[in-house]
């Protein structure tokens, strides 16, 4: 089984303005030479770390790591002003102009999926490749199976304390009832909201229980921007048209791509990943069948480091070792 490569430290970090008053954290790592790989990060609101860089050879990918807007070290935090779908895909274009690259891979996932293929449907001349994990189509049924009906009746016990926060006369639309909350003014409720919310994620995203995820999303740092940007994109739909990544799937063609997918994903359901499959005839699909939705599980871990590779040898011409 393929595990992560070693740890890896960045050759260039720092801020970069996009406008609108924010500014969002960028780094790169790897080979500057290697095939250029975009880290797109799920949420929205995550954020990336240390072990993003993980998932690719240092010696044949040119690394490339950011922080949408609002998340992790992109300031300003946990922001919900001129964040939508569509600044995100401008800023992704900025960081590719900044860094004059040509094409690069895109690698995402659950949310970072979503926005890879969003970019890819957009600018499919600007993208070698797609290696995507635990897909999310933002469809309406996709956004009620997580915050309606669908994994509440897996998980009842939990979907409880998910409730708990919201009085009973508002649970009748709770991603309005949640939205209100973290982005009032009763920074008590705000948080409480944050950390319900971004617990009920942690615990759907493992097939088994992990206390580390659990506690790491109990960290105000990472709930609060997590809680606020998730809902406020889900309230929006995304700020997509109903079935858009379908649609446009046409636009994917010639674009190789690797979709990975947890049989058991409680998050994202793994008939998204089956409909992208059937309609983007150029991509692989890998069902891990001892996975959920979590990015560290073995399973999807070993099928994206093989995605990596796999890739890297398709463009092994394109971007030679020590070129």
């Amino acid at each position: 089984m393929h595990v992560l490569y070693p740890e890896l430290k960045p050759f260039s970090s720092g801020m970069l303005e996009v406008g609108q008053g924010h500014r969002i954290y960028l780094e790169q790592s790897g080979n500057p030479g290697g095939i250029p790989v975009l880290f797109v990060h799920g949420g929205p609101g995550a954020g990336v770390s240390c072990r993003d860089r993980r998932y690719f050879s240092p010696d044949r990918y040119h690394i490339i790591l950011f922080d949408q807007r609002g998340s992790g070290r992109s300031l300003p935090h946990a922001s919900l002003e001129h964040n939508t779908t569509q600044h995100l895909l401008e800023d992704m274009e900025r960081i590719r102009q900044y860094l004059q690259l040509e094409r690069w891979v895109l690698f995402g996932g659950s949310w970072g999926a979503t926005l890879s293929l969003v970019y890819a449907e957009t600018y499919p001349n600007r993208v070698l490749g797609l290696i995507l994990r635990g897909i999310f189509l933002a469809r309406k049924e996709d956004i009620a199976w997580f915050c309606e009906a669908g994994a509440s009746r897996i998980f009842p016990d939990y979907w409880e304390d998910f409730l708990y926060p919201i009085p009973a006369e508002e649970r009748d639309n709770l991603l309005q009832a949640y939205h209100r909350r973290l982005t009032g003014g009763n920074e008590l409720a705000k948080m409480a909201c944050a950390k319900a919310w971004a617990l009920w994620e942690a615990r759907c995203a493992t097939l088994r229980p992990n206390v580390d995820q659990m506690e790491a999303f109990g960290d105000p740092r990472l709930a609060l921007p997590l809680a606020r940007l998730e809902a406020h994109y889900l309230l929006h739909e995304a700020f997509l048209g109903d079935n858009q990544i379908l649609d446009r799937a046409s636009l994917l063609e010639g674009i190789p791509g690797t979709i990975v997918h947890g049989r058991y994903d409680m998050v994202c359901p793994l008939d998204n990943a089956q409909a992208l499959h059937q309609v983007w005839h150029d991509s692989e699909l890998h069902i891990v069948r001892d996975a959920g939705h979590a990015a560290s599980e073995p399973g999807i871990t070993d099928a994206l480091v093989r995605a990596t590779r796999s890739m890297s040898r398709r463009f092994s011409d394109e971007f030679p070792v020590g070129a």
